[in-house]
Parts: C-alpha cells; structure tokens; sequence
C-alpha cells in the first residue's frame, strides 16, 4: 500500500481501493459522491488524471450501463475551455470508469466552505466561464443534468466543469424509483423536482443558483431536508435579500420558474458583461487572493508509482511469483488463464519506439475489447448552438486511430481460376446451343447471364453495430459514415433534396432523398421478421417515410441507401418535446457497399 500523501486534500488509499484499474496505477483519493469514487492517477509520461470509478450498485444495472456508454462517447467530443475534457474510459468492463484531466484546483463548494462568498467581479467571472462550458456542452447534445459547486473546480486560469452527461446515465436506471435521487435538491430546477424534465434550460435555472451561492455563501432556498428543499424550489421565491445588487438581473433571470422565460447562455454571458465595472477577462487574479492561494498545495503530488521489479531468482529458493496487480479488470481470483504468464524480462524483446518501459507497469491506454469491430473516428459534426457558432472538432486523446486493416490482394490463381470457370460456363452455353432441346435464343441468353452473374456476385459484407445512436431533430445520420454520427440538416438550395440515408424530422423517419420523393426506401418489419440482411434485400413493402406513432421500442426498420448499403434501424425511443431537444434512439446495424450504388 502506498504511504499517505502529503497534500492535504489527498486521502491514502485503503484495502478496499484497488491498486490498478484499467492499466492505471493509483496513487490517492481525490474524493467520493454519490456516482462514484474519484482517484488520483498518471499517464505514462507523469501528467495527472482524475479517474473515477463507478460505484457497484450502478455498475449492476443493464440500463445504466447503456446509458453511461452513450453519455462517455458524448462527452469525449466535449472540448472546451472550461471543461475538464475525458482522456480514457472503460463502459464494459466490471467496473465503469472513466479518466479526465486532472484540475489543480479546489470545487467551488469547497472554496465557498473555507474562505466564505466570493467577490462580485470573481462571480461575474465564474458565471461566464461556466455558461462557456454549457455551450459547448450542450452543443455536443448534452445536458449535465447535476451542475452544482462541487461540480465546478476553481482553476488558476478559470472555472472547469465536471461530470457533465452522467448522471443522465444514472437517471434511467431502476435505482431512482427504490430511493437513489439523481442532482442535488438544493440546486435543481422546478421542472426537474416536480415532472422530472429535463431541458437546457435547467441548466441555466443551476447556473443562477450556483452564482447565488458563490456571491452569498448559501443556498438562495435555504437547508434542511430534501423533501423541504424541492418544495420550496418548485412553488416559493428565492430568498435574494443578500445578493448584491450588480447580480440581480442575471440571477433574477436565470430563475424564472418558466423555463421559457430564462435566458440563452449568450444572453448570460451580455449580462454579466453588462453588470461588470470594467471588462470581464479571465486571467492569474479573477480569484480572491485567499483562494488562490490554495492553488499551490494542489500542484504538490505524489509522484507516478512504477510497478515494482521482478526479485531475480536464486540458485537456493524457490522463485517467489510476480506480484499481482489489484484491478477492477482483472479475472477473479481462481478463474482460469485465457493467456500464457508474461515472458520474463531477460529474455523480453525490446519493444516499439514509444512502449511502456518495463518496470512502469501495464501500459494504461490498452482498453477493455469491445465486442463490435473497431474503425477509425472521423471527426464528429457537431450541431451549432446559436446562428453563426459551431463548437470545434473534437480532440481525441489518442491521436489518430487506424481504420480496419486493407483486405488483402487476391492472387494471380485466383484470376486464373475465375478464367477458367468463365470459360467453362461459355463453353456449356455453346454445348448446349448445338443440343436439339436447347430452348429459344432467350432462354439461352438467361441461362448464361445468370450463370457469369452467379459466378461474379461479391461475397456479402460483414454487419458493423452501433448501439444507442441519438439522432437529434433536423439530423440526419450517412452510412458511409464510421461511425455514423448525426450531421446537422444542410441548408441552402439542396435542404429539399438532401442524399442522407437516414433523416429524423418532427415525427417522422425519412429514408433517401426525404421530403416528396417517389423512392422511398423504409420497411418497417414485423414481429414474426427478422432484421437481417436477407430480409431486408426480400422485402418490397417499400415507404418513403415511417411515422414514429407506428414505432415502439424494438421495433426494427430496413433501410436500403442508394448508396448501396443497407441497414437495420431498432428503433428505442424518443426524449424531449421541442425542436432543440428533441431526439430519437436507434441501434444500427450496417452492412455497407451490399448493393450497387443506384444512379441519381
């Protein structure tokens, strides 16, 4: 076990806190919450992480686990200023974890705790560095869901946000209906406490509530039991008397019980600049110097621990086997090997430029086998928030990531082979020419056509998954695409005549060319139908659009892409009601390039 760190904010690690989890070697507790539990860890090159791991009683749920792989791959295509970006994740493996960058900064809860309210000037920097990161948040199609002080670090340069989108993953789970709440009472919106709706406008009701907290020290409706709480945030005003003046609009705004009467996070940011004396710039003194001062003993940490070294073996004892790893991924103990023990060092090969030294440990970027074949990501189109703006592409922490190996080139026997089957079967259509029962000219004709068709068709392709794809409203998804991500609908001259093989629009699923085409090409499939390849290629009951009132959930849909490819859509629901929320989820299976490609 390692020795208690030295910072004070750091917790040693106990018996009950693995030693590894997913290749990464921890070194202390940051802390806990009501998800999980958060470690301190470090890539191979020394730089810090935050890695939490997700408590069991979540890690159990099927839905959860559904969820939580959806929520990571959004948050991963979150990279903001002002947000703490994800590095590495692990949704299959015993226990879900997910590692970000580590903030050298305190929560705002903790700050508020110890040094008491903040200044006007620092919480008018706080408030827009905070709707920045909801920008860009929701810009992904996320909605946090849990924006409290806890959840917001105080960093030198600006505030970071965390643990956006998760606990959307748990709030699906049957956890919440046997007593586990998902968000803090103290700062959740009327709509969340009472109906459970959930909008980007909550968000912005948390906002208010945090600037609120940060400028008067406490919660605007009060303490006390969170059944007291939510009611007194669902039908009472908040108390406000100790908010200085300069904050009011915004706070006031923010809010509003309406959540149509809130602000947009651009109309946030014009206010803060509006009650500001002189310009909001953030820089090394937004922060009271008491504050800031807690900085320094954040970038105090314990060093990366290497992997302890094999003992040599001795001529006189038994060789004491190699030290086993504590980690969450490992088989239990007992199981049976699935592979031969490691090769011991003296005899190891050197390995790749940029390897893991030996003695470091198990290199960290190795993640849990996902089932489904692995491609390279293109870079995700993301949906602009406001007129004009687009969030940047995304940055993956790995750099580029191959594609699927090139198939390998047929040999020349191969050719000659075909050559001679070829041959042969002109050989059989002239033999048969000369018979007295040889049929007509036409017959002929068909017979040697559907011979050289039958002897040239392509193998099938292999089916590619993509489970829990949401497709917002005014998206549409290309199979081509890997993985097919939701492109936001063009505009200009061709926004009646788009070529999306897939395209969600109010209530309704739209095939190839969506909007009046006459080659629709949908198929929504029985119950005594399955979605396969096969099926989809014998269907004829073709539509150009299916209406999500004939949709439940499991319902499968063929779509044939002129493109060629083919695709089973099963379809798992809808969420939210307006334009800028609304979203289907789908689980895609693709088999690309399975027809030719239809000309336009």
């Amino acid at each position: 076990m390692a020795s208690a760190p030295s910072a004070g904010f750091l917790k040693p690690l106990t018996a009950d806190d693995p030693a590894v989890v997913g290749g990464y070697r921890l070194a202390a507790v940051l802390g806990a919450g009501g998800m999980g539990k958060v470690y301190l860890s470090h890539t191979p090159g020394g730089r810090p992480l935050a890695l939490k791991v997700i408590r069991p009683e979540f890690s159990e749920d099927p839905e959860f686990r559904r969820r939580f792989r959806q929520e990571v791959r959004a948050a991963e295509r979150v990279q903001g200023l002002y947000t703490a970006p994800v590095i590495d994740s692990d949704t299959e493996g015993p226990r879900p974890w997910l590692a970000t960058a580590y903030v050298p900064g305190p929560s705002l809860a903790h700050a508020v705790a110890r040094h008491g309210a903040l200044p006007v000037r620092s919480v008018l920097l706080l408030t827009v560095g905070v709707a920045e990161a909801l920008h860009v948040i929701h810009g992904a199609g996320i909605v946090h869901r849990d924006l409290k002080p806890a959840n917001v670090l105080l960093a030198s340069d600006g505030p970071r946000v965390i643990d956006f989108g998760i606990a959307r993953a748990a709030d699906s789970t049957a956890l919440t209906s046997t007593g586990v709440s998902v968000g803090t009472p103290a700062f959740m919106a009327p709509e969340q406490a009472s109906a459970g709706t959930v909008t980007p406008a909550t968000d912005v009701f948390a906002l208010g509530q945090i600037a609120a907290f940060t400028a008067i020290g406490a919660s605007v409706f009060g303490d006390g039991p969170s059944h007291a709480v939510l009611y007194r945030i669902v039908h009472e005003d908040p108390d406000l008397g100790a908010l200085p003046e300069e904050l009011r609009p915004v706070v006031t705004r923010c809010l509003s019980r309406d959540p149509a009467d809130r602000p947009t996070l651009t109309e946030v940011i014009e206010l803060c600049h509006a009650a500001s004396q002189a310009p909001l710039r953030q820089g090394g003194d937004w922060l009271p110097q008491a504050v800031a001062g807690s900085l320094t003993d954040r970038l105090r940490l314990p060093s990366p621990t290497p992997a302890p070294p094999p003992q040599p073996p001795t001529a006189t004892a038994t060789p004491a086997p190699a030290p086993t790893e504590v980690s969450l991924q490992s088989p239990a103990p007992g199981a049976p090997a699935a592979a031969a023990a490691a090769p011991t060092r003296t005899a190891q090969a050197p390995g790749p430029p940029g390897a893991v030294p030996p003695g470091y440990g198990a290199p960290p970027y190795a993640p849990t086998p996902y089932p489904q074949q692995q491609y390279g990501r293109p870079p995700y189109t993301q949906p602009s928030y406001a007129p004009g703006r687009s969030t940047p592409a995304p940055f993956h922490p790995h750099g580029f990531i191959p594609g699927p190996p090139a198939p390998p080139r047929p040999r020349r026997t191969g050719l000659i082979v075909t050559g001679a089957v070829a041959a042969a079967v002109a050989g059989l259509a002239v033999i048969g020419s000369l018979l007295p029962d040889g049929g007509s000219g036409k017959d002929r004709d068909a017979k040697a056509s559907g011979a050289a068709g039958a002897s040239s068709r392509r193998p099938d392709p292999q089916p590619v998954a993509y489970p829990g794809i949401e497709v917002p409203q005014n998206h549409e998804l290309m199979f081509a695409d890997n993985p097919p991500r939701p492109a936001e609908e063009p505009t200009g001259a061709g926004v009646l005549y788009g070529h999306a093989d897939l395209f969600y629009y109010r209530d309704t699923l739209f095939g190839d060319e969506k909007f009046g085409t006459t080659n629709g090409k949908l198929v929504v499939l029985n119950n005594s139908e399955k979605g396969s390849l096969e099926t989809c290629r014998a269907v004829t009951r073709f539509t150009e659009k299916v209406g999500l009132d004939q949709l439940t959930d499991g319902t499968q849909v063929c779509v044939l892409s002129k493109a060629g490819h083919i695709a089973v859509a099963t379809f798992r629901g809808r969420s939210g009601g307006k334009k800028e929320t609304a979203f289907v989820t789908v689980d895609l299976t693709v088999w690309r390039n399975a027809e030719p490609a239809a000309k336009r």
